[in-house]
């Protein structure tokens, strides 16, 4: 048989070998990003029944709103933290919530997010003597074991965006605490916005998965602060 033959007969064992190869690294890569995405297949599974939209949510006494970045004055929030500071004001002014506790980074780069918070509920209507502050919770997990160990909170709602919400319910329930995640508003979330914030919390959830497995102390440790429960009482 001449060489040209050979190569001939043998192509097709080269094709089968390459479609087994190329179907062997399908596989596994398929294997690899279901392992990679089993923590959001956790927060999203685990949140499912206790995510609510703003007009929906259930009563709680007290609501949580989660810190993100002021705004650049480094006096008001920035889009996404007013839209969940609204959603908390109309809770409280419908009387789903009485108190409101706003965690966040005391000493975040773009300023002390409690405090802008704080300024901005107040500016809304929310008597400040229902603001309760929390400067040190510096991530969504830290926020959930302070509001249970420092602030004596059991039931809450919990407020911040959609791509956001599922990743705090699940670790607040996980933590023991009963908790319902309510939809903030984002006026100012354009599309772009919104797709780069869910997949940065799609790999956040990794994280979130490590720290609810190893049961972290937050980064911050503080007495017990009755500041939720004299709101509650005032």
């Amino acid at each position: 048989m001449t060489a040209a033959g050979a190569s001939a007969t043998d192509r097709p064992g080269r094709e089968k070998r390459w479609r087994r190869r190329l179907t062997r690294a399908a596989a596994l890569g398929l294997a690899a990003l279901l392992l990679v995405s089993l923590p959001w297949l956790w927060t999203t599974i685990y949140a499912r029944g206790h995510v609510y939209d703003e007009a929906d949510a259930p009563a709680a006494d007290v609501v949580i709103v989660l810190g993100t970045a002021v705004a650049a004055d480094r006096r008001q929030p920035g889009d996404r933290l007013a839209g969940r500071l609204e959603t908390a004001a109309e809770l409280v002014n419908r009387g789903r919530a009485r108190v409101v506790l706003v965690s966040g980074d005391g000493g975040g780069t773009s300023g002390d997010e409690p405090a802008v918070m704080t300024s901005y509920l107040t500016e809304l209507g929310v008597d400040p003597r229902r603001v309760v502050a929390d400067p040190f919770g510096l991530d969504t997990y830290d926020s959930c074991v302070r509001a249970r160990d420092v602030y004596g909170v059991e039931r809450a709602l919990m407020v911040t965006q959609s791509y956001h919400v599922s990743r705090a319910v699940t670790l607040c329930r996980h933590l023991g605490l009963d908790v319902d995640g309510v939809n903030a508003r984002c006026s100012g979330c354009g599309p772009a916005l919104l797709v780069e914030k869910s997949v940065r919390d799609y790999f956040a959830s990794g994280k979130a998965a490590w720290d609810a497995a190893l049961g972290r102390p937050p980064a911050v440790s503080s007495p017990v602060d009755t500041a939720v429960q004299d709101a509650l009482r005032g």
